[in-house]
């Protein structure tokens, strides 16, 4: 009977331990060597954390840029889209940073890296080379995260936040409609 009885101890430790092992690595991972967060929340699928901290990061970028363009446009379509830029990505970066907090999603604290670059080329810029370069970026910009929210809105297994890329979702599709006509208007693409 003890005989017995060790046997099933050690084969029940046998089994928790590759469990441990296999949930240890998955919650563990919480930025990347850029310093970005990265961190799949418990429970919430690694591809809607991944959309999130993408859409995090991103937003912010929007803000940030929207802010320079605001101060360094010439044009005052320019400066209305960056401040509708700044306007209304705040707002969404507040939903998401809701969300993200309920499904234990770590945001980035800074844009991600592409960001970082495409404002310092800007901040070299003035006139009308700024503006061109802005509207471009912001064509560019709107054009993946119109991609990157309709996968998330069609294809999200997470309800809460397939709900949030669908809401978004057309607020950006008029971004890209008014970057578009912007960009035409000044002569940028």
């Amino acid at each position: 009977m003890l005989k017995s009885s060790l046997v099933f101890v050690v084969s029940v430790a046998a089994l928790a331990v590759p469990a441990t092992a296999d949930v240890a690595p998955k919650a563990k991972k919480a930025t990347s060597s850029s310093g970005a967060a990265s961190a799949a929340g418990y429970g919430t699928p690694a591809a809607d954390s991944g959309f999130m901290v993408k859409a995090g990061g991103d937003g912010m970028a929007e803000v940030e840029l929207g802010r320079l363009a605001a101060e360094r446009a010439s044009s005052s379509d320019v400066k209305a889209f960056a401040q509708m830029m700044v306007d209304d990505h705040s707002k969404a970066n507040g939903e998401l940073t809701s969300l993200a907090g309920q499904k234990s999603v770590t945001l980035p604290t800074e844009p991600l890296p592409p960001a970082k670059a495409a404002k310092d080329h800007l901040s070299t810029l003035s006139g009308a080379a700024f503006d061109k370069a802005y509207m471009d970026h912001m064509v560019k910009d709107h054009e993946k995260a119109v991609a990157l929210f309709t996968k998330e809105a069609s294809a999200g297994k997470d309800p809460d936040t397939k709900s949030w890329a669908e809401k978004t979702l057309p607020t950006l599709q008029q971004h890209l409609a008014k970057a578009r006509e912007v960009a035409g208007k000044i002569g940028a693409r």
